[in-house]
C-alpha cells in the first residue's frame, strides 16, 4: 500500500468523526437555544408582571392622593358655606338692629307725647307732636331707602298698582288713571315692598 492511500483511509475517519460532532454540537446547541428560549419567555412574563404591579401600585397611590384632595376640597366648601350663611345672618341681624335702633328716638316722642296728653286736656299739642313723630319717623324710613309711591293722578300700572275697584271717571282725562289711593305704595333702595292700592277711573 502506497503512502498517499494511507494517508486517504487515515483521513476519511477523522472527516466522518469532525462531521459527527459537529453535528452532535449543532443539536446540543440547538437543544440549548430551545431551553434557552423557553427560560428567556419566562423571564419576559416576570418583567411583565412585575410592571403590570407597579402600575397598579402608582394607580393606587394616585387614587388615594386624588380622594385626599377631594375630601380637603369638600371640607374646605363646607367650612366656607357655613361661614358665609353665618355672615349672611350676621348681616341680616346687623341691618335689622340698626333699623330697630334708629326707630327708638321715635318711640321716646310717642312716649313723651302720650304723657303731655294725659296732663293736659288740650288736644292742639297732641296733635303737634304726632305730626313732628310722624315727619321725624319718615325721614328715618327715608335715609334707609325707603321711598312712597306717588299714585294718585297718575296712569294706572299693573307693575307699580293693585286696582281694588274701579269707579266711572269725573272727567274724560281720568279714565285709566288712579282716583284715589287707599294704601300707599313703597320702594325700598328701588325694589318694591308693597304694591299701592288704588281705585281707577273707568
Amino acid at each position: 500500500m502506497s503512502k498517499d492511500k494511507l494517508n486517504e483511509v487515515q483521513e476519511e475517519p477523522k472527516s466522518v468523526e469532525v462531521e459527527v460532532t459537529t453535528t452532535q454540537e449543532e443539536a446540543e446547541a440547538s437543544k440549548g437555544k430551545k431551553k434557552g428560549g423557553k427560560k428567556a419567555t419566562k423571564k419576559v412574563k416576570k418583567t411583565k408582571t412585575e410592571e403590570l404591579q407597579e402600575q397598579i401600585e402608582q394607580l393606587t397611590k394616585e387614587r388615594d392622593e386624588l380622594n385626599d384632595k377631594f375630601l380637603r376640597q369638600f371640607a374646605e366648601f363646607d367650612n366656607f358655606r357655613k361661614r358665609t350663611n353665618k355672615e349672611r345672618y350676621d348681616l341680616i341681624q346687623n341691618a335689622a338692629q340698626s333699623t330697630i335702633a334708629s326707630l327708638l328716638p321715635v318711640i321716646d316722642d310717642f312716649d313723651r307725647a302720650i304723657k303731655a296728653a294725659e296732663a293736659d286736656d288740650n288736644i292742639e299739642p297732641l296733635s303737634e307732636g304726632v305730626m313732628l313723630v310722624y315727619e321725624k319717623l319718615k325721614n328715618i324710613l327715608t335715609q334707609k331707602g325707603l321711598k312712597e309711591m306717588e299714585s294718585t293722578g297718575n296712569a294706572f300700572d299693573p307693575d307699580f298698582h293693585e286696582a281694588l275697584t274701579e269707579i266711572p271717571a269725573p272727567t274724560e282725562d281720568m279714565k285709566g288713571k288712579i282716583i284715589d289711593t287707599i294704601e300707599k305704595g313703597y320702594t325700598l333702595n328701588d325694589k318694591i315692598i308693597r304694591h299701592a292700592r288704588v281705585v281707577v277711573g273707568k
